[in-house]
C-alpha cells in the first residue's frame, strides 16, 4: 500500500459527527466541508449549536440511541466522532428509546465510576453496532498542536519550572478522573480544574488573593491542559481556543502549556493572533 494511503481511506469514509456545545464540532464540520469529506452531523438537543443545522444531518436526544444508530447506518456513516462538550445528564430526566433504554442500566453504572469510564462505556456501544471511533486529531489534523512555541513568545527558564510542576499537578488529577488542567503561579498551585470547566477555573483564580498572583501589568504562571493518564484519547481530549487565552490573560497567567498529540487547538491562526496580541506563549510539549 503506497504511503498515506491508510490514512486517505480512512478520511474517504463518510463521517458521522455526534456533536456537543461549542466551536470543535463547527470547526470539525467546516474542515471535513474543505476536504470534501462526506460528513453526517448528530446535532445532540440541548448542546450543539444552532449554527451546525447548515450540514446534512439531524437532531436526537442524548439517549436515543437507537435513532441515532438508525439515522447514521441509513445514511452510510462508517466512522463515528465525537465532539464538543456535553455536560453529564441527570440520568433520571432522560427520555430514551427502545435502544437507549436497554444501554441505560449499563451507562449509570459506569458513569458512578466516572467520567472516563461513562465514555469509554458509550463509544463500546457505537463499537459494538459496526462503527469505528475515529478521534478529532484524526478526523482533521489541522487541530493538533507540534512541538514549541506557536507564537512570536516562548517560556523562560522560570516559566519552565512552573509548567514542570502544573503539568505533574494535571497528570496527577488525571489520573483521579477529575479534572485536566491546572494553573501555577511561581511555584504555587492556583487552581485545578474539576467540573466546572477551564473558563470557570482561570476565573476563580481572580478571586485569589493578590499576593498570590502575578502583579497589575505583570504576568507570571501558566495554565497546563494534559489529557487525563487513564482516558480514550479519541474523544474528550483537552481544547484550547480563543477564549482560553483570553482567560489565561485575565487571570495574569504568562502562557499556556499544552501536550503534543494530547490536546485539540480551535481556529489556530485566531489563537495565535491573540496570543501574540496579549502577550502570552502557547507551547507544545513532549508527552
Amino acid at each position: 500500500m503506497p504511503a498515506g494511503a491508510g490514512r486517505l481511506s480512512r478520511r474517504l469514509k463518510k463521517l458521522g459527527l455526534i456533536a456537543g456545545g461549542g466551536q470543535l464540532p463547527i470547526e470539525l464540520a467546516n474542515d471535513c466541508v474543505a476536504a470534501e469529506r462526506p460528513l453526517f452531523v448528530v446535532r445532540l438537543r440541548g448542546f450543539a449549536e444552532p449554527e451546525l443545522a447548515r450540514f446534512p444531518g439531524a437532531e436526537h436526544g442524548l439517549a436515543e440511541l437507537g435513532h441515532i444508530f438508525e439515522t447514521l447506518k441509513r445514511e452510510g456513516c462508517q466512522a463515528v466522532c465525537f465532539a464538543g462538550m456535553v455536560k453529564r445528564p441527570d440520568f433520571s430526566a432522560l427520555k430514551p428509546d427502545f435502544r437507549g433504554l436497554r444501554s441505560l442500566p449499563g451507562a449509570i453504572s459506569a458513569a458512578r465510576r466516572g467520567d472516563d469510564q461513562l465514555l469509554r462505556y458509550i463509544l463500546g456501544e457505537f463499537e459494538a453496532e459496526g462503527f469505528e471511533i475515529e478521534g478529532a486529531d484524526l478526523a482533521s489534523a489541522g487541530l493538533s498542536i507540534g512541538l514549541g512555541p506557536l507564537g512570536r513568545l516562548e517560556p523562560s527558564q522560570d516559566h519552565l519550572v512552573d509548567i514542570e510542576l502544573a503539568r505533574r499537578v494535571a497528570a496527577a488529577i488525571g489520573v483521579l478522573d477529575i479534572g485536566q488542567a491546572a494553573v501555577v503561579v511561581r511555584g504555587v498551585v492556583l487552581a485545578v480544574e474539576a467540573q466546572e470547566g477551564t473558563d470557570a477555573m482561570l476565573a476563580r483564580c481572580l478571586e485569589l488573593p493578590s499576593n498570590l498572583r502575578a502583579a497589575q501589568g505583570e504576568n507570571a504562571g501558566v495554565l497546563v491542559k494534559w489529557p487525563k493518564p487513564i482516558q480514550d484519547r479519541r474523544v474528550d481530549l483537552p481544547v484550547v481556543g480563543v477564549r482560553t487565552v483570553e482567560g489565561a490573560a485575565a487571570a495574569g497567567l504568562a502562557g499556556i502549556a499544552l501536550q503534543v498529540g494530547g490536546a485539540l487547538l480551535i481556529d489556530r491562526t485566531a489563537v495565535i493572533e491573540a496570543a501574540d496580541r496579549l502577550g502570552l506563549y502557547v507551547v507544545g510539549l513532549p508527552a
